[in-house]
């Protein structure tokens, strides 16, 4: 079966060339942004439900509707897996009930991971999964590895996953981070071989698309860019 996909369309014939130094950048300058109110009580109503389960944290950054975090809970039921998605459009649409062991929230992942770092949050599976790619050259520094929060993904350490149907995402991701981290990660094809995680993951595997993915270890770096 083969569903309509549309490939991405990028001006970029490689890595940007300016990546290097966004992420030099994020590491001099640390985010100051001030995390909106909102942002943080929806933080503190994850943190009292982690709190109550004191499981392995399993997180699931950009999870949009919510389906990959109800598989990842059925997967790994020692685990609490936390959902997280700025839309309270998709997080409302229904994919049945959530596993006992799972949480969507809605908060901006830019606030969300600084609290959580902040908190001591230390997951032992870290998912970004199919972000927006942001393929236009000139929107570099929206793209996760080109934004000024990437040390902070980093430093919250786990076994970080990322996957995309953009291979040129993943492989500036993984430059970004063996310039931040010394860390080697390299560029894997992904074929699931049982049960999509997400909407998108399925509709471009079944259009045909190649899938990719970058998986790597990472220590617990609290301290990690060191404040300014």
């Amino acid at each position: 079966m083969h569903v309509a996909s549309r490939s991405i369309v990028t001006n970029q014939a490689g890595p940007h060339e300016h990546l290097a130094w966004r992420v030099s950048r994020a590491l001099r300058h640390p985010l100051r942004k001030p995390v909106a109110e909102h942002n943080r009580e929806a933080f503190d109503d994850a943190q009292h439900w982690l709190d109550e389960r004191r499981l392995p944290l399993i997180l699931d950054a950009g999870c949009g509707v919510g389906l990959s975090t109800r598989v990842l809970a059925r997967r790994y039921p020692e685990h609490a897996v936390i959902g997280v998605d700025r839309s309270a459009d998709r997080l409302s649409r229904k994919h049945g009930s959530l596993p006992d062991n799972a949480l969507l929230v809605r908060a901006d992942l830019v606030d969300f991971w600084r609290l959580a770092l902040t908190a001591g949050w230390r997951p032992a599976q870290h998912f970004l999964l199919y972000p927006n790619p942001y393929p236009k050259a000139v929107h570099l520094k929206m793209r996760w590895h080109g934004h000024p929060v990437f040390p902070t993904i980093l430093a919250l350490g786990g076994q970080l996953e990322l996957r995309s149907n953009w291979r040129l995402y993943v492989e500036e991701f993984c430059l970004a981070l063996g310039q931040a981290t010394g860390i080697e990660a390299v560029v894997e094809r992904h074929v699931p071989e049982d049960e999509c995680l997400t909407p998108f993951e399925r509709k471009y595997h079944l259009s045909g698309q190649a899938l990719w993915r970058c998986r790597v270890v990472l220590p617990y770096a609290p301290g990690f860019p060191p404040a300014r």
